[in-house]
């Protein structure tokens, strides 16, 4: 059975969607935005388009309905009135943001709907919890789970040592908002830069600590059932220290409007990025302590006809994986739907899903 997908957001993610949709005989694509300009983009590409006002319900709600899901591609303060206008044309939704509060407001809409609401679907939150529920179900007793994503320039040259590869706004919810956790087995909030720690991957040294909403629903799931359970953001060494500087010697967690525009004039973007997805287990199984990590490594990549870079392609993937799980059925379709519901092995055998094959180098394991 064909789809036909209503994607509203025509930025840099919303066009990789398109992108890799149209490419299918599964799908028909349709891109709405605001901007007329991005819009004529789009139609020169030869995708259908649409343009929406997300403040008006009504005329959003007529324009999404007839598709059987929509996907938002859309900053996450409009994740509620897109998630409503889904709700009442009918639609399947789903969405990349890392927003809680926008999350709940979802949940509150999955309440009773005959369609399914799937937020949170891309990278992290997103595809790391896939990964991690599925290292999870790996132990008879789990005591711990540890969740580290990284989206990195492959040739840092500042001090920072980070380029922009996504959303400067959720970057900076990520570094300045409480993070879910377990801790002694009980569902808690930690405080974002803090649980600092240094890993190593193929001959790369990296530091992680907390960044707030990767970790989606699993915290939630996995409480009374594990010990501990994290989420961390990869950088590279001396990243942190100078976050701190910024965010609690400067002030700047008070002014994030001021921190934005630092980091969008002074921080280029660029496309050539590595994305490092690194979770590791700890738990009994089979009568012994066990440890084991599950690894994907993603660089940019050409396709049809234009590179994209890393973060588009997993974020894209993320999000793409489970629309066509729930198109062949494997999914729930109506009410809420969490990302750790979605079998990993039946995730990486979708169309979308073989995109995160290439960087699946290997799981590790080992007695602890």
């Amino acid at each position: 059975m064909q789809w036909n997908i209503c994607i509203i957001g025509a930025g840099k993610i919303g066009q990789m969607i398109a992108s890799l949709l149209r490419q299918s005989p599964n799908y028909s694509v349709t891109i709405a935005d605001h901007d007329l300009g991005a819009l004529g983009k789009m139609r020169a590409k030869g995708l259908a388009t649409a343009q929406i006002d997300a403040d008006d319900k009504t005329a959003l709600t007529k324009t999404l309905t007839g598709f059987n899901a929509v996907i938002s591609a859309a900053p996450f303060f409009l994740t509620p009135k897109i998630a409503a206008a889904a709700k009442a044309a009918g639609a399947h939704y789903f969405d990349l943001t890392e927003d809680v509060a926008a999350t709940n407001v979802v949940r509150d809409l999955a309440t009773n709907s005959k369609t399914a609401f799937m937020p949170q679907c891309g990278l992290a939150p997103g595809f790391v919890g896939i990964a991690g529920a599925a290292l999870a179900d790996k132990f008879d007793s789990l005591d711990s789970l540890h969740m580290r994503v990284g989206a990195l320039p492959l040739f840092p040259t500042n001090a920072l040592k980070y380029n922009l590869t996504w959303s400067t706004d959720g970057l900076i919810n990520e570094y300045c908002n409480p993070c879910d956790a377990i801790v002694g087995g009980k569902l808690t909030q930690t405080a974002p830069l803090e649980d600092y720690e240094i890993l190593g991957h193929d001959g790369v040294e990296y530091e992680c600590f907390n960044t707030s909403g990767g970790l989606g629903t699993l915290p939630e799931t996995l409480e009374g059932k594990a010990q501990a359970v994290s989420y961390r953001s990869i950088r590279y060494p001396g990243h942190r220290d100078i976050l701190k500087l910024l965010l609690h010697d400067l002030g700047l967690e008070r002014r994030r409007d001021l921190l934005k525009e630092i980091f969008e004039s002074a921080l280029p973007r660029t496309d050539q990025d590595v994305v490092l997805v690194y979770c590791t287990a700890k738990g009994m199984k089979d009568g012994s302590l066990r440890e084991e990590s599950y690894i994907n490594k993603s660089f940019s990549r050409e396709i049809d006809g234009r590179i994209w870079s890393a973060i588009q392609v997993t974020t894209a993937a993320g999000v793409l994986g489970v629309v066509d799980l729930m198109r062949q059925g494997k999914l729930p379709t109506a009410g809420f739907v969490r990302q750790e519901q979605v079998d990993l092995e039946a995730f990486l055998n979708t169309e979308f899903g073989r995109l995160y094959q290439d960087g699946n180098v290997r799981a590790h394991h080992q007695a602890a």
